[in-house]
């Protein structure tokens, strides 16, 4: 055992990660479980996932849930990188302060605050609560996140690229797309799938700001639950955990090879 790294720390460890995921663990495989009792085992089956399939409720809801966090994530993640542009290019404008706290309050706010202010302004302006005020909702939310992460990013930015690039002649613009975008990409990718992954899980916001023929997974899942946990449930959950953990899994991948790839630009010069 390595100096510093106690049996204490590990069994704490083990204990940590256990009380994380083997909940998680537990859910997958009972959703192969052939008995409609989702806490008693009676072999291995694929039938839920067929009932799932034939459940047009969860895939009109799921359908919904998709469309919403793929638009709202791509909104949040252009309007967050600009705020974030703006907070670490721009240090002293006016309004900074006011800015940069309204950014920030959806990281610390409680969701049923946000979700509560967000459906008084809907009622306010009239608007009929829809497919449209959850992504204006879930956009406001999310683009907080990606804010901090694109300007957590260009803290470390060298300035003297932009500056050699407009030196040789390329207009500020050219010099964004062509310099600064390729650099802070791994950030942009970061927090779209950080955006994606909490359109796709929210439930408080969307409780306030959806309306009828809107209804996203997770309410339709919160919905059932509190009728009973359905083994078709567990299927539905199982297939979102498989799917977040491949977009995790792929996001990886492509950060590692483009670090490989300057790595390998940076010996060459």
């Amino acid at each position: 055992m390595k100096p510093g790294f106690s049996a204490t720390t590990v069994l704490v460890l083990t204990f940590g990660f256990a009380f994380l995921y083997l909940p998680i663990l537990i859910l997958v495989v009972f959703s192969f479980n052939e008995s409609k009792l989702v806490t008693v085992w009676a072999g291995f089956s694929l039938k839920w996932y067929g009932e799932l399939m034939r459940n047009e409720g969860l895939k009109d809801a799921a359908w919904v849930t998709i469309r919403v966090a793929l638009l709202s994530a791509t909104l949040a993640t252009i309007l967050g990188t600009l705020g974030g542009l703006l907070l670490s290019r721009f240090i002293n404008f006016r309004g900074r302060l006011l800015f940069s706290a309204l950014i920030y309050a959806p990281l610390i706010m409680p969701e049923v605050i946000t979700g509560l202010s967000q459906l008084l302004l809907f009622v306010a302006l009239d608007w009929a609560r829809g497919y449209w005020t959850l992504v204006i909702a879930h956009t406001t939310f999310c683009m907080a996140f990606v804010a901090v992460i694109v300007q957590s990013r260009l803290a470390g930015f060298d300035r003297a690229l932009e500056e050699a690039a407009m030196d040789l002649g390329a207009t500020p613009a050219k010099t964004f797309f062509v310099i600064t975008l390729p650099i802070i990409a791994p950030a942009l990718v970061s927090g779209w799938l950080l955006a994606f992954t909490l359109s796709l899980d929210d439930l408080v916001i969307s409780s306030f700001t959806s309306g009828p023929g809107a209804t996203t997974l997770p309410m339709k899942i919160y919905s059932q639950v509190r009728l009973g946990v359905t083994p078709e449930i567990n299927a539905v959950s199982t297939i979102l955990i498989a799917f977040v953990t491949l977009g995790v899994i792929a996001a990886t991948i492509v950060q590692k090879r483009q670090l490989v790839l300057r790595a390998r630009e940076a010996r060459a010069d």
